[in-house]
């Protein structure tokens, strides 16, 4: 009987309050993303020790395969290890690259899309979404085969090696999302700031350098975070177009063991040093949400 009258003192109209905290949640990273203009990476903890358990049952089946007389799995892996660091540094190097020049040009085509001159403004909304909205293998593809392989700049021969012209590929769709970054960043922003800048004889461009950008710096630096975070382990792609990094090398070092069951040991191995180098960033990406968090 008390247990009934409990339930009828509910208001009505309110279904599973315990689910309503966590809606409210999804909503609200829901909205984070939509502003933002990417969605956001979320590794944890128990990622990480999925992998570590992912690369000890590969370690299990390839000793299992293996033969007496052939060297244990730990001995090969770290054998290899010196070539694959090497490969890995080369993906960090990509990315960073691609991300610097994709963001820079992804400021200008931002700035171009919330422009007061309809044909910019349309123009930069048409690169955005084509380049956001295309595969990045697909572009990849594009840039190594459409890109010369040298140039000549007043008389001076520059060659075009295929990893150059894969980073350029990638800070292709970087681009696009920095702008959508900024373009959101910018919206986000209350109206009453344009207005009151307006107030105080403000220009556009002062308005815009003075007071919108300084606001919107701390609302772009996770959603860019968690970019960068995404762009990394898409770097594995350029070992599709011949570019030689860590997961080519992976390849030639189980051509060379010719062991099958090394496969899902050192890809496991492989796809761990990337989580080991992006969870701090996710972390942090996280942390800088929560804190420069605004109502949307």
């Amino acid at each position: 009987m008390k247990r009934s009258r409990r339930r009828d003192a509910l208001p009505q109209g309110t279904d599973l309050p315990v689910l309503l905290p966590m809606a409210a949640h999804l909503a609200r990273s829901a909205a984070i993303e939509r502003a933002a203009g990417v969605p956001m990476l979320r590794l944890r903890a128990a990622h990480g020790m999925a992998l570590l358990v992912l690369f000890a049952v590969g370690c299990g089946i390839a000793e299992a395969q293996g033969q007496p007389s052939q060297p244990s799995i730990l001995t090969t892996i770290l054998k290899w290890t010196p070539l694959l660091l090497r490969g890995f540094v080369f993906n960090l190097a990509i990315s960073v690259l691609a991300m610097a020049l994709g963001t820079v040009a992804g400021l200008f085509l931002g700035f171009a899309q919330i422009s007061l001159l309809p044909p910019v403004k349309k123009g930069a909304w048409l690169a955005t979404h084509f380049f956001r909205n295309a595969p990045w293998l697909v572009l990849l593809f594009y840039c190594m085969f459409l890109l010369p392989f040298q140039i000549t700049v007043f008389g001076v021969t520059i060659p075009l090696p295929d990893w150059i012209k894969a980073t350029f590929g990638l800070s292709l769709p970087v681009m696009a999302n920095v702008s959508e970054i900024l373009r959101g960043a910018v919206q986000s922003i209350p109206t009453t700031q344009w207005e009151s800048a307006a107030s105080l004889a403000f220009t556009r461009r002062q308005t815009m350098w003075m007071i919108i950008l300084p606001q919107c710096i701390k609302r772009m630096l996770p959603p860019w975070m968690n970019l960068y975070a995404i762009l990394t382990m898409a770097t594995v792609l350029v070992s599709i177009v011949g570019v030689s990094e860590m997961m080519t090398l992976t390849r030639q070092a189980l051509s060379a063991e010719n062991r099958p069951g090394l496969l899902l040991a050192f890809y496991s191995y492989v796809l761990f040093w990337f989580f080991i180098y992006c969870y701090p960033i996710a972390r942090w990406t996280v942390r800088l949400e929560a804190r420069y968090a605004v109502n949307i």
